[in-house]
């Protein structure tokens, strides 16, 4: 089989969601995240949920598995699923008690020539008021998975801003910050983040997707650039993160080190990369908007 373009337009829509301290707690103990502002449900003033957790929230309505999808995908053609890049505007900050629902639309489907790339905008907003709250585009490719019919787009995600890269990255105000990614990380932030998909966990599962290992999720590296964009950039509030864009070009191998690049903040703007132990990239195109 392969992934139909004439699903593009396809639209599916979460449950209404009570987000709870314990949900937002356990998110951010998946990443370390400890800073009091997240870490704290008896902080004076309440606290916040970390930036990312949005991912949470859209996992339920982005997920494609076999037998139960509309672009056609068989299970095995599914699992080949690998999600490149996110980006995501946050409208305001997640707190426990929000009553949030979460609405998506494939938006883009195409071929590449390491498979079948589609698009997901997901939308999730206040159910009460109906607020947007966070703004997201979801892209994966379906490697070695093929496309049926024309290429067909309906909507792209806003410019983003273009800060200078290199001199970004290289000036008197960079900073890297290197982490450690346990062996078990995986399957830490799949718990914590409830979002599992078997490649990240289940080696044989990974193996016979073409992977070289178990790998860390794609949105637990980009929340790691987050967590450290928040505290050396946005003076430790999550609130001031406003966007976090960015493609993921390489994959992280459980029980190795990531460093992450962040470049200063130029007009409200913080370009960012990371980087494996190897040197390589993981993150590229990084962009963070900072109120």
């Amino acid at each position: 089989m392969a992934i139909h373009t004439s699903a593009v337009g396809t639209k599916r829509s979460s449950d209404r969601v009570v987000v709870s301290a314990r949900r937002l707690l356990a998110y951010a103990a998946g990443l370390g995240a400890t800073a009091e502002a997240l870490f704290d449900d008896a902080r004076e003033g309440g606290m916040v949920g970390l930036p990312p957790f949005c991912v949470s929230l859209e996992w339920p309505v982005v997920r494609v598995s076999g037998g139960d999808n509309e672009v056609g995908a068989t299970r095995d053609e599914a699992l080949r699923g690998v999600h490149v890049g996110q980006d995501s505007q946050f409208h305001r900050v997640i707190r426990p008690g929000d009553e949030l629902v979460t609405d998506s639309v494939l938006v883009e489907v195409r071929a590449t020539g390491a498979g079948a790339y589609t698009c997901t905008k997901l939308s999730t907003r206040d159910a009460r008021s109906g607020e947007p709250v966070v703004t997201s585009w979801y892209g994966s490719i379906f490697r070695g998975v093929n496309v049926v019919g024309d290429s067909q787009c309906l909507e792209r995600a806003p410019d983003l801003p273009a800060p200078d890269l290199s001199e970004g990255q290289s000036g008197a105000d960079a900073a890297e910050v290197v982490l450690s990614i346990a062996r078990e990380a995986p399957h830490v932030y799949t718990e914590c983040a409830d979002i599992w998909n078997p490649i990240h966990t289940e080696r044989a599962v990974a193996l016979a997707a073409g992977l070289p290992d178990i790998i860390l999720h794609g949105t637990a590296t980009w929340a790691h650039a987050a967590c450290q964009i928040i505290e050396l950039r946005a003076g430790g509030d999550p609130a001031r993160l406003k966007r976090l864009s960015g493609r993921f070009v390489g994959m992280v191998i459980p029980g190795t080190e990531i460093s992450i690049q962040l470049g200063r903040v130029d007009r409200g703007v913080v370009s960012f990369s990371v980087r494996d132990a190897q040197g390589r990239p993981v993150i590229g195109q990084g962009v963070a908007e900072i109120g």
